[in-house]
């Protein structure tokens, strides 16, 4: 019964479209930083005024990586389903037309103005797709390649599956924490930096000082000297001494 009500979702293409969209969320949760995505974020609108909304970004430093699910079914199925090989072979272009159509589409959530990188994730949450794409080609002779291919290359649409979807957000990761450490770098230098200054600033107050004690040093051994005059001069009016002999300071500055 759950899986004939499974099937039953897979053939409606709105709820099959929320399915990969929730397909999309769970592996994002479990791989990303919260914070670090967002699920239906508005890049902004394109040139004809279109509202720009994919499944999901990436943030990655003040850029974002575009995500949209994308989940063509019906066409597969009949590929894969049909016997006759003629017919199978333009089933394959019509499954092949229907993924190009897809990727343009995902292709226009690149906007670089809007803060975008230069190239979207086309996330397609069935593996038995992405396995016909990746050993598929499209063109024929030396222009022979896979979708796959043709899409980065051409659209700088990168297809994913949910498998290889796990690899991209780990390198995405690694990158967001060798980004936090640069930036803990930088900011323990320039908080370094600023020591040095203040150490800086220390010194020549502190040089200072010693400048004024030194100063204040010689002028008290100056008073002193001339009190010891005061002395002499009061032994030869009474001619007794007052015993007047005031300690000097040793100046070590």
């Amino acid at each position: 019964d759950q899986l004939s009500e499974l099937q039953d979702i897979l053939k409606n293409p709105k709820q099959r479209g929320v399915l990969g969209e929730y397909y999309l969320e769970t592996l994002l949760k479990n791989v990303m930083p919260p914070g670090s995505y967002e699920m239906q974020y508005r890049l902004g609108k394109n040139d004809n005024g279109e509202e720009l909304i994919p499944d999901a970004v990436v943030f990655v430093r003040k850029k974002i990586i575009p995500v949209d699910s994308k989940f063509s079914l019906e066409n597969y199925n009949r590929m894969v389903d049909e016997k006759e090989p003629n017919r199978k072979k333009d089933l394959m272009k019509v499954f092949e037309n229907d993924l190009k159509n897809r990727i343009v589409e995902t292709a226009k959530y690149i906007q670089p103005e809007n803060n975008t990188m230069d190239f979207a994730f086309m996330f397609i949450p069935h593996e038995a797709i992405y396995y016909d794409l990746l050993v598929g080609t499209v063109g024929t002779g030396e222009e022979a390649e896979n979708l796959i291919q043709r899409a980065a290359s051409k659209y700088r649409v990168i297809i994913v599956s949910p498998t290889s979807f796990l690899a991209y957000l780990q390198t995405v990761l690694q990158g967001l924490k060798a980004l936090k450490i640069e930036e803990t770098a930088k900011d323990i230098r320039r908080r370094v930096e600023e020591l040095g200054k203040h150490l800086k600033a220390y010194e020549e107050y502190h040089n200072k000082l010693g400048t004024s004690l030194q100063t204040v040093a010689n002028h008290y051994n100056a008073s002193g000297k001339e009190l010891k005059k005061v002395d002499k001069d009061v032994m030869r009016i009474s001619g007794e001494t007052a015993g007047i002999d005031p300690l000097l300071i040793e100046s070590t500055i």
